[in-house]
């Protein structure tokens, strides 16, 4: 999954109507003061979660995130928001949120059963950082808000799991009606199991049928796209003995053409050299906790000229040679 997240065209109207400077956000996050002009806005995580840490700064309001909520300005000519509120249940809408968010971004809606009760939890995949605590009040009074409208109020929210430590705690338990547990290990959003099933009154089966078939087309698609790291792995597990893995090679390997896998793998933000490394990586540490494999096979296996390239690498990925490593694991063992 390439590190983009899109940004909605509604936000700088969405400032402004709650007097937050755009200017002021843009400039305190580091991001260009021509952001917005663009087409089609992309950012990465750590630009994202910048944005929104800028927003919560510039607007000083801890509720700022809990009153968006309150408004609905969803954009339902938007495919997925259609597949969303034309789901049958408050649960289904949940899982094609998560489904859908494939296409999109690096982040992932999980649904968790744990007994009687549902967590929903977001999980941004490409974080290096907390997440803003703006950004996950945002998404977690979106998921509560979409349950209550869609089912006519009839959803509510067991509990709130916050990563960040205790703040504004009677503002947020007086929003999501619940209480608010901090310094949890997760930012979720927990529901009774039963409220998964209440069905949405804007059930339209239909327009789904219609809308969903699109995009579980695109998301094969993508998925199809999007993977072609592993299936150049998998290739390169099934040719590296004894052989220099090369591009044109891995390329006929998969059934195409070099300048069409080049492609791909730019389009997916990873270079060939770089899944070579991982996949040698993995099969290194394979072989070497095989007693019956020789280091000096190990290198022939893994396609290096000869066992000092093998050595250097190894110690690189590792800090130790690959001696060293075989018989640490042997201890542990």
């Amino acid at each position: 999954m390439t590190d983009k997240f899109p940004l909605a065209s509604m936000i700088p109207r969405m400032l402004k109507e709650h007097r937050v400077s755009l200017k002021d956000v843009l400039h305190r996050a580091g991001l260009p003061s021509g952001l917005f002009n663009q087409e089609k806005v992309r950012v990465t995580t750590a630009e994202l979660f910048a944005f929104w840490r800028a927003v919560g700064e510039v607007s000083g309001d801890p509720a700022f995130a809990l009153k968006l909520s309150g408004e609905n300005k969803v954009e339902r000519a938007q495919p997925t928001s259609i597949a969303v509120v034309c789901s049958r249940t408050f649960g289904d809408a949940v899982e094609r949120m998560g489904r859908y968010k494939q296409l999109t971004c690096p982040e992932e809606i999980q649904q968790h059963v744990e007994g009687r009760d549902t967590a929903v939890e977001f999980v941004f995949t490409e974080a290096a950082e907390s997440e803003p605590d703006l950004l996950i009040d945002t998404c977690l009074s979106w998921i509560l808000a979409i349950g209550q409208r869609g089912t006519g109020g009839r959803v509510a929210a067991v509990r709130v799991e916050l990563k960040r430590p205790p703040k504004h705690r009677e503002l947020l338990e007086k929003h999501y009606g619940c209480r608010v547990k901090f310094k949890a290990g997760r930012n979720a959003i927990v529901f009774r199991s039963s409220d998964m099933d209440l069905p949405l009154t804007t059930y339209n089966a239909d327009l789904l049928a219609f809308v969903g078939a699109q995009l579980d087309q695109a998301l094969k698609a993508h998925k199809a796209d999007s993977d072609v790291g592993t299936r150049v792995k998998h290739a390169l597990k099934r040719s590296l003995a004894g052989k220099r893995p090369t591009l044109p090679d891995v390329a006929q390997e998969l059934g195409t053409s070099a300048r069409t896998l080049q492609r791909k793998l730019a389009d997916a933000r990873i270079t060939f050299q770089h899944v070579v490394e991982e996949t040698r990586r993995e099969l290194a540490h394979y072989y070497l906790s095989q007693s019956a494999v020789e280091l000096t096979e190990t290198a022939y296996l893994l396609g290096y000229a000869d066992a000092n390239s093998f050595f250097r690498a190894f110690s690189t990925w590792e800090g130790v040679t690959p001696g060293e490593w075989r018989m640490r694991q042997r201890a542990v063992a």
